[in-house]
């Protein structure tokens, strides 16, 4: 059997519920409890990965990034979709800041989430060069913060951004009718079959690559968009030593079974294993305490609009699963806050790189 194939296998097995799962979904657990637990098995997850000696730990390293060029570019991306972006867009209204940026935002003292989510859009905006008159390509969009803030600000540019999702691309569309921006367009596609037909002065990429594999495929593909000075910026959250697949091995491994199917966490050096048709030109980091701040404030506002979003949540899920569905998705923000808070933000990171085409790129 192919390696790709055992890969997609591994990662799509349905282990037997916890014991206290029940109890989780019904919300009779206090937070208190979940987050303790949540730590704990944080701290199993860094005894996992740690191999002990740095040439067990790089020889493991090295074995997953030949898995990763032998599997698909992405894999289970329908189950990937389902699990985030087919949620209704009201769900994310009332969950995100007013940008709709499903990802990690920019935090100084006495930020809202408006004003968080803004300063991380600058600052993508600013790390990948951007000027106005360049072509851009918002390579996996969301709910199109980045796509709509970029044809706001760059009004001489002009902007593609990809989705999976027909209901953001919709969302999207709307918002930028009612701005009045024409120089923008939304294009849903599967990564693994998307052909830009095109090539762009700027590609930006913001939390899509955690849900790829196959990095070496993906950025010969993104090297053939880019004009001969176009840049590659990308937004992607890691650990700072340890590269590891979501998988669903039992029945701790929530994350994988829920919302993270197919996709990884890359270490911070993982993209630079893969550098056959872009080669790197800058490389920053950004302190986990900021995904931790982004996360603990859509917990706010999911808490606050609880009523509201119980009853999209039946309409999503029938009447009796909206309950579970919504504690499900409070202990995935209380999961990433914990995850990017631990040991004050030092262990889970984000990574931002900002790539030029290699000179033996087509």
């Amino acid at each position: 059997m192919e390696a790709s194939t055992l890969i997609a296998e591994k990662s799509i097995r349905k282990p037997k519920a916890a014991w206290y799962e029940p109890l989780v979904e019904r919300d009779l657990v206090p937070d208190w409890i979940l987050r303790a637990g949540i730590r704990r098995l944080i701290a199993q997850r860094l005894r996992d990965e740690d191999k002990g000696i740095p040439e067990k730990q790089q020889a493991h390293l090295m074995s997953y990034v030949e898995q990763l060029k032998a599997s698909p570019i992405a894999v289970h991306t329908p189950t990937a979709n389902q699990q985030h972006y087919e949620v209704p867009a009201e769900f994310f209204a009332a969950v995100l800041g007013s940008h709709r940026k499903y990802s990690c935002c920019y935090w100084q003292e006495g930020d809202s989430l408006d004003a968080a989510e803004r300063r991380m859009l600058d600052l993508t905006a600013q790390r990948a060069q951007i000027e106005d008159g360049h072509s851009i390509l918002d390579l996996g969009c969301g709910w199109g913060a980045f796509s709509l803030y970029a044809a706001a600000r760059f009004l001489n540019s002009t902007v593609v951004g990809l989705s999976n999702s027909h209901s953001q691309r919709e969302r999207i569309e709307k918002q930028a009718a009612e701005l009045g921006l024409t120089n923008l367009r939304i294009v849903t596609a599967d990564i693994n079959d998307f052909e830009a037909g095109q090539r762009f002065d700027r590609i930006v990429s913001v939390e899509m690559m955690e849900h790829v594999r196959n990095y070496q495929h993906l950025l010969r593909k993104v090297s053939s968009w880019m004009n001969p000075e176009g840049l590659l910026f990308v937004h992607i959250f890691t650990h700072h030593r340890f590269a590891y697949p979501f998988e669903v091995r039992d029945a701790s491994d929530w994350m994988a079974q829920h919302f993270f199917t197919g996709g990884q966490m890359p270490s911070d050096d993982l993209l630079l294993y893969f550098q056959n048709d872009v080669k790197i030109r800058n490389h920053w980091l950004v302190n986990g305490q900021h995904y931790q701040k982004t996360a603990e404030a859509w917990l706010v506002n999911m808490d606050r609009h609880r009523e509201s979003l119980l009853k999209v949540f039946s309409g999503v899920y029938g009447k009796n699963e909206a309950l579970k569905w919504f504690v499900r998705w409070r202990i995935f923000f209380m999961s990433c806050a914990e995850l990017w808070g631990y040991h004050c933000g030092g262990e889970w990171i984000v990574s931002h790189y900002l790539f030029e085409r290699a000179q033996t790129s087509a």
